[in-house]
Order: C-alpha cells, then structure tokens, then sequence
C-alpha cells in the first residue's frame, strides 16, 4: 500500500517530475490491463532490423507486444511474485503472436509478474485477449507503404470491432510512423475506458504506415 501511495504522489508531480510509473511492486495490485498491438514493420524499422531479430524474416502485421498490468495513473513494473518463470516451451509458443520467445519473456518478466498470475495463465491470457480483437484485414492488403492520419487505424479497429468505444483505444506514434494500438480492458478482458496518461492518440495526419513485406 505505501508504494502504491508514493507512486501516485509521484504521478501527480508532488514528489519527482519523473514519469508516472515505478518498478518491485505486488504482483496483483493493479486496476486494469493495456493489450498493446505493435505493428511489425515500423517496429523492425526502428530496432528490430539492427538486432537482426528473427521477427523481421517473418510475415507478420499487429503482433502482442504485450498485456499490460495498469493502475488509473501509472503503471507496475518487474513486480515481486512468487510465481516461477515460464519454460522456454512456454514462451517459444508464443512466437507466432508475439514474433520471438525472447519478446514473451521480456513480457512476462516486466508485466506479466505484475498480473498475480502464474506464468503459464498469463501467456493464456495474453493469447486470449490477442485473439479477442480482429485486426483489420485491410492493413495486410496494402501493397505500398501509405500515409494516412492516425486516426485512420483506430477507425478501422472500432469499425471491425463492434462495441469498442473511442475511450477504449488509442493508437501511438513513434518517429513519424504508426508504432501501436492499445486497447484498455478489464481483467476480465472486457473493454473498458482508458485512463488519462494511456489515451495519448497520435495526432498525425500523414504517419507513414509500411507495407508488410
């Protein structure tokens, strides 16, 4: 409780200007999950293609970055569990979503210890919420790369998406590309609204948006 005091007076500005999240929380102390959609190709164009990662080899469109524990400001980070770390089987079957094991294991390791699950129900999780949302099929279609406005993805999510609301999704930018959609959800993984510091939505209107290879 004490940290969770000091992490909100932390947001609110009132101790650091630091950014509104710490890190060794208790695991299960949080209010809601972000599921964080990144799309491949801005990602491999920004890091991924240095690392020589294995993702980049591959077809892949939105991938799971992650399922993300959230407080209504701020956010846990590398919480203390005493749950056991998954298996390399246990991350290696997440590639097909998540492009790498190594990406499930970081996930878990930052986030997913933050959940108060075990490691094999938070993967199980993280894969049920993926499968949860359909992912526009029209951004796998394009066969150039486009600049369109931000808000042209979120769109496209809400319109294959009946019920989520605009409150519920924002899409983010990163070096002038449309880096990810994240949608805010229960931990039931209903839709729920967003908090304050997680609806950031990108304001471009000429975001570069490149063509899956």
């Amino acid at each position: 409780m004490r940290q969770r005091i000091v992490t909100a007076l932390t947001c609110l500005g009132l101790l650091t200007a630091t950014p509104c999240f710490a890190e060794g929380e208790q695991a299960g102390d949080f209010d809601y999950y972000v599921l964080s959609l990144s799309w491949s190709p801005t990602w491999c164009a920004l890091e991924g293609d240095a690392r020589n990662s294995p993702q980049c080899d591959g077809d892949f469109g939105w991938v799971l970055h992650g399922l993300w524990p959230q407080y209504e400001r701020g956010w846990p980070s590398y919480c203390h569990t005493s749950a056991q770390d998954p298996s390399k089987r246990e991350t290696a079957a997440m590639e097909d979503i998540m492009g790498t094991s190594g990406a499930a294991w970081y996930q878990w390791k930052k986030h997913g210890r933050c959940s108060g699950l075990t490691a094999q129900d938070f993967l199980s999780l993280s894969r049920e919420a993926y499968d949860k949302f359909t992912r526009p099929e029209v951004f796998r279609k394009l066969k150039n790369d486009v600049k369109l406005p931000a808000s042209v993805v979120e769109e496209a999510f809400l319109r294959d998406n009946p019920g989520l609301e605009a409150n519920e999704i924002t899409v983010t930018c990163k070096n002038y590309r449309i880096q990810e959609v994240r949608i805010c959800l229960t931990r039931d993984l209903e839709p729920r609204t967003c908090g304050t510091d997680t609806i950031r939505d990108c304001t471009l209107d000429d975001a570069l948006l490149e063509a899956i290879d």
